[in-house]
């Protein structure tokens, strides 16, 4: 069974990274293994001018891979592209209860939407929304939680994303 894929979604600066790592401990101390996923829609430079893995990289490698004591980082080319659960299936190890997914709002995975505004600011189909993140009152439907209620955020996730039994 794959690992279940939730993406939180909203504009630029309307608060997605910082709820995410505000409802990743309460995911944890609830015995889940959390893997994340940023779509980063401007592009970034990760790898660091000089350094080994950069010079491997501009020699032409197509995937460089950094491991040192508990951490490993890759470099890779992808397409321009590139669906969520394609990094899911070639990247993610299986051991995971859940992929918390920053991006990927025209795919079909569950989403919580995160307004700083007013409706409409992100357009996302209403088939797959759970939740509303927003400081001011807005009815779609589904749950309409405040950004601080990060308990209320995270029992949504779970009872919507049930712990996987343990291999």
């Amino acid at each position: 069974m794959p690992i279940p894929i939730l993406c939180f979604v909203g504009r630029s600066n309307s608060g997605k990274t910082t709820l995410i790592e505000r409802v990743i401990p309460e995911l944890v101390r609830a015995g889940y293994r959390v893997a994340t996923i940023k779509h980063a829609g401007h592009g970034f430079d990760l790898d660091t001018e000089g350094k080994d893995s950069w010079r491997h990289k501009r020699a032409g490698a197509s995937a460089v891979i950094v491991v040192s004591k508990g951490s490993l980082a890759m470099f890779s080319d992808v397409p321009d592209q590139i669906k969520v659960e394609e990094l899911r299936d070639r990247f993610i190890d299986h051991e995971f209860d859940l992929i918390i997914a920053e991006g990927w709002r025209s795919e079909g995975y569950p989403k919580i939407v995160v307004l700083r505004d007013h409706v409409g600011e992100v357009p996302v189909s209403l088939d797959s929304l759970l939740a509303v993140v927003s400081n001011k009152p807005v009815d779609l439907g589904v749950p309409c939680l405040n950004p601080d209620d990060i308990q209320g955020v995270s029992e949504l996730i779970t009872r919507h994303f049930p712990k996987r039994p343990e291999a």
